[in-house]
């Protein structure tokens, strides 16, 4: 079964000594009419990324909303067995 989230980005966090890296820090969406719903299920959440791939830092964009979804990993998956 996978569960759907709805985040935010709450702050997007750059630094000198490593200026292409972003600091990724999302919210659980309980703003606004459009996520009520959303926001009965999932109240408070938080999520924190160090992202090193300038490319994909780019990709959060602050006050964006993004949905995640959460699938169990199968057990056969490198690191994830015994």
């Amino acid at each position: 079964m996978t569960v759907r989230a709805k985040f935010y980005v709450s702050e997007v966090t750059r630094t000198a000594y490593q200026p292409d890296a972003a600091q990724i820090k999302m919210q659980a969406v309980t703003r606004g009419e459009d996520n009520k719903e959303w926001a009965k299920y999932t109240p408070v959440a938080n999520l924190s990324m160090s992202i090193l791939n300038p490319a994909a830092a780019e990709q959060f964009e602050l006050g964006a909303e993004y949905f995640i979804d959460f699938t169990p990993a199968p057990k056969d998956v490198e690191g994830m067995g015994d």
